[in-house]
């Protein structure tokens, strides 16, 4: 019988942490150790127990001490592994302590996989609060888009500073668009000596506008409408009159490197503008008084739908804020090209993907709202309305979804179009694969995170029903 005392040690990877740790290749510690750099090797790779002697000299050359070094693999990836195991998913396979224990002493690469695997399990599980992170995108973009997403929603969408001075420099324009519209172009042409000019088709090779630098001029495209043109200066405007606070802003920021720093320039550009359109306390009042009306919005401040529903989102001044909303932007194909909350709501974090919802049928009726009552796995429920935009040159139709949470509906009349919202809410999730909802007839794919749980003798609502755990 084998005692504890003649058991073989294998602990390759605790040996190869300690080389990394100390800075060696194979070959220099195989030299300080008196031992061939293929012997090490496999004592790397657990095709060699380590001998008394071996720890010896690893003691004696390295100073560590060898209770510890011999005691800590084997219990940690064991007790790691044992809470892997009576997870629900595998818990009913009954893998006895001694098997666990056997594969964490003597498979520590087998272990450190499983462990692996475990981790991404895990992060599935918790994927309906960061599905973002979760899309297919290149990775430095998708890294530099998150931290943008981040930083804001850290501000609320609220950025006092720029907000303040575009308030202030939209008071010198006048108000109104017969005024504002005139003056931002005065203001380009007398104080900054920019001048624009709406240019034939075909002048702007895939563009829609352009600023020439050298000759100090804004090109505009024909086939931009009103509203375009009107933020294309606005953003023109924005970077030469707040240029000051923008690049404070940039700075305070902080973005790791030069890709998410151009995009964090680019997105206070794209927000000076819009709070020079549409100033914060004009346009939270307009807002308020017509119960979120967005057409009235649309004409009072001469925007587009996108425009003025990514606006309501910014309306978070701690002394003077809107209903709390959130926007998402759909494309045709259903993917979620934009997300904004001011308060971290579920559907705007994590929703767009379930086929419950229905938002779909907004594409079918184009202009018209589509109203729905939702509940979140967490059972927050939210008043949704989603609209199609029109294609614009060069581009697909897509969706625009404005929401807020459910009490808040009675503030939100002018936006639904309905005297009261839907009594009968709809429990939906984020995409099949990841939703753990129980009983749904809609599902299309079970959740990767759940065992199926299959009878021959009857057949459930669901088409994949699974185990709870």
């Amino acid at each position: 019988m084998t005692t504890h005392q003649d058991r073989k040690l294998y602990l390759g990877p605790r040996l190869r942490v300690l080389r990394r740790e100390l800075g060696l290749n194979q070959a220099q510690m195989a030299q300080e150790l008196g031992v061939s750099p293929s012997y090490l090797n496999h004592l790397e790779r657990n095709q060699r127990p380590l001998t008394a002697q071996m720890l010896l000299r690893l003691a004696n050359t390295y100073e560590i001490d060898v209770r510890d070094f011999v005691a800590g693999a084997a219990q940690a990836d064991g007790g790691d592994l044992q809470s892997v195991f009576a997870d629900g998913l595998v818990r009913d396979i009954g893998i006895a302590r001694n098997e666990v224990m056997e594969v964490a002493e003597n498979y520590p690469g087998v272990s450190e996989a499983i462990m692996r695997l475990y981790r991404a399990l895990t992060d599935l599980r918790e994927a309906p609060g960061r599905v973002e992170e979760l899309t297919v995108r290149p990775v430095s973009a998708s890294n530099a888009v998150q931290w943008l997403r981040d930083m804001l929603q850290a501000r609320r969408y609220h950025l006092s500073d720029i907000d303040d001075a575009a308030e202030a420099l939209a008071a010198d324009l006048g108000a109104g668009l017969e005024a504002m519209r005139p003056a931002m172009r005065a203001m380009l042409a007398d104080r900054y000596g920019i001048r624009v000019q709406v240019v034939e088709d075909g002048v702007l090779v895939d563009a829609l506008w352009h600023y020439d630098f050298h000759r100090r001029r804004l090109m505009l495209s024909e086939r931009m409408d009103e509203q375009s043109r009107q933020f294309a200066v606005a953003v023109r405007l924005a970077e030469s009159a707040l240029a000051d606070r923008i690049r404070a802003e940039v700075d305070r920021a902080g973005a790791p490197d030069d890709e998410t720093r151009m995009l964090l320039r680019r997105a206070l550009v794209s927000y000076a503008a819009a709070a020079i359109v549409m100033p914060y306390a004009r346009f939270l009042q307009v807002a308020q008084d017509s119960h979120y009306d967005m057409e009235l919005l649309k004409a009072r401040f001469g925007v587009s739908y996108e425009q003025a529903a990514q606006r309501l989102v910014t309306l978070t001044r701690p002394t003077a804020r809107s209903v709390p909303m959130f926007m998402m932007k759909i494309d045709w194909a259903g993917a979620v090209s934009k997300r904004c909350t001011s308060d971290g709501a579920w559907v705007a974090r994590a929703g767009g993907g379930c086929a419950r919802w229905g938002v779909q049928r907004a594409f079918r009726q184009p202009g018209e709202p589509v109203t729905a009552l939702v509940e979140a796995p967490d059972g927050e429920r939210f008043v949704t309305v989603a609209r199609a935009i029109p294609p614009r040159p060069g581009r697909a139709p897509s969706m625009i979804i404005l929401g807020c949470p459910d009490r808040h509906a009675g503030q939100i009349s002018g936006l639904t179009r309905m005297s009261a919202p839907p009594v009968d809410a709809i429990p939906i999730g984020p995409r099949c694969h990841l939703c753990e909802r129980a009983g749904c007839p809609d599902r299309a794919l079970p959740p990767v995170t759940r065992v199926l749980d299959l009878s021959d003798y009857a057949r459930p609502a669901s088409p994949y029903p699974f185990r709870a755990i």
